[in-house]
């Protein structure tokens, strides 16, 4: 209750679950890679976790994008303290050199991971709602001995000691609109837009052959999807980005740390340049609605001139935001551009920073107001595209460090990211022979012949890149 002059004071007297907070399980939000690792370095810790997924399996997100393949190495995708408990029970780790499928990466790591922690897993668990018990985001006094309070989508409540937020951003994507803003008409043709990552030559291909598509956005997400539409030989193909010009998408080529993103930057700059994929620039969208002859999109840039092109199906490949609305009772400090912690924010800022130039960081940049709550793993870096896994691993293992007291082992954060060898071009290219770089589809996305083109030093094709400048980065930049 309150009075003219603020909240009354009531003491609480706490239940026997809450008179110890230091006795209370950790929460663990999401059980994909990050949250599955996170749960590792607790475990190996001795501290209680539960781990709750919302998805009906583990890693469901990761499920929704199985037929890609990642960039970088298992190596580079294996948590060290999942690799030790693991081996411990006898699993055999796949090949360090593998190049894995969303798919591969749940079957051979984090579903065997996910076994190890038995019924301290909790899938269907959903959270509505984080708080602190008895305290709304006002109430100060004894806050930090009070403990988490998290609800479930099914009314269920747990208390815990901390919090560790991996949910991600897959399910909270940006939208069409090139202004932050839903495209007018947008929500009318929700059935008529798929997000990033489709399975355009399995399970979806009904839904694109012979169709004409459109895929906005300028990001690796954007590319691997129309690699895969360009396979689709009666299929007509419109790549939409703001950007003068598509250098941003293109990347390094052949000089990419990770050879396996340079080479979808090579094949599809060789797909616009021959015509398979007709590229335009300067696209805003700003419209959307259904005519008799199809989706008319329309662009209006910030000078008022419009453009419009008509398609069958639209794939909004323009990246993710992070939803912090579970956590709106809590105190956080989030960065207003990115939405990342404020420490953190100027360490991944991709108009200064690509994944392999990201510095190590840990528990103190994760930190918030709200003492005990952590969001890591893509999460964590709000909108930008920077993040690889392995940063989310060093994430964890630090957080982790600092939940059991060891704070020297928390502040003593390291990276190896790809700009220091993460792959092998050798690799990348006799991987690309057995199945492909782009999709776990036999013959691969990159290894089919292109039609033969020049490409002028000044021209389109060979432009470079302008930092932030596309119509949103589609997922993590090493995938």
């Amino acid at each position: 209750m309150s009075g003219c002059c603020g909240p009354t004071a009531i003491e609480l007297k706490a239940s026997s679950q809450a008179a110890r907070p230091d006795e209370l399980t950790v929460v663990v939000i999401g059980a994909g890679p990050v949250g599955l690792a996170a749960a590792a370095h607790l475990a190996e810790r001795g501290i209680d976790f539960t781990l709750l997924e919302a998805g009906d399996r583990v890693a469901a997100s990761v499920a929704q994008w199985g037929h890609v393949r990642v960039f970088s190495p298992y190596r580079y995708n294996i948590d060290a303290a999942a690799r030790r408990l693991l081996e411990a029970d006898g699993w055999t780790a796949p090949d360090a050199d593998w190049l894995p499928t969303g798919a591969e990466l749940i079957d051979d790591y984090l579903a065997p991971l996910a076994k190890l922690f038995g019924d301290k897993v909790r899938l269907g668990a959903q959270v509505s709602a984080i708080s602190r018990l008895g305290y709304d985001r006002v109430r100060t006094a004894g806050r930090e001995q009070a403990p988490f309070l998290i609800r479930l989508a099914d009314g269920t409540e747990l208390h815990a000691r901390a919090i560790i937020d991996a949910s991600g951003t897959y399910t909270s994507p940006n939208v069409l609109g090139a202004s932050g803003l839903p495209a007018h008409g947008e929500s009318d043709a929700a059935d008529l837009v798929d997000h990033a990552l489709p399975d355009v030559l399995g399970a979806d291909r009904d839904r694109y052959e012979g169709r004409r598509v459109l895929v906005v956005g300028a990001g690796h997400s954007a590319a691997t999807t129309l690699l895969a539409l360009a396979e689709l030989e009666h299929t007509p193909i419109i790549w939409a980005i703001r950007a003068g010009d598509a250098g941003r998408t293109y990347g390094g080529g052949e000089a990419d740390a990770l050879p396996a993103r340079g080479a979808l930057g090579t094949r599809l700059r060789a797909h616009v340049t021959s015509g398979r994929i007709r590229l335009l620039t300067g696209f805003f969208t700003h419209r959307v609605h259904a005519t008799g002859q199809g989706v008319e999109v329309v662009s209006r840039d910030p000078s008022g001139r419009e453009q419009s092109v008509t398609v069958d199906r639209i794939v909004s490949a323009t990246g993710y935001r992070p939803d912090h609305a579970i956590a709106s009772e809590l105190r956080l400090d989030l960065d207003p551009v990115l939405g990342s912690t404020r420490a953190l924010a100027p360490l991944i800022d991709p108009n200064q920073h690509s994944c392999g130039t990201v510095p190590a960081h840990g528990v103190d940049e994760l930190a918030h107001p709200e003492a005990g709550y952590y969001a890591v793993g893509v999460k964590s870096y709000g909108r930008a595209p920077t993040f690889l896994m392995a940063t989310g691993y060093e994430q964890v293992r630090s957080v982790a460090a600092a939940l059991a007291g060891d704070w020297e082992a928390a502040r003593d954060v390291q990276l190896d990211l790809p700009e220091t060898g993460v792959c092998s071009s050798g690799l990348a290219e006799a991987q690309e022979q057995r199945v492909g770089l782009a999709t776990g589809i036999s013959g691969g996305l990159l290894s089919t012949p292109l039609p033969l083109a020049t490409v002028s030093a000044t021209g389109t094709a060979g432009a470079t890149a302008t930092a932030g400048a596309g119509a949103g980065g589609g997922g993590g930049c090493c995938g």
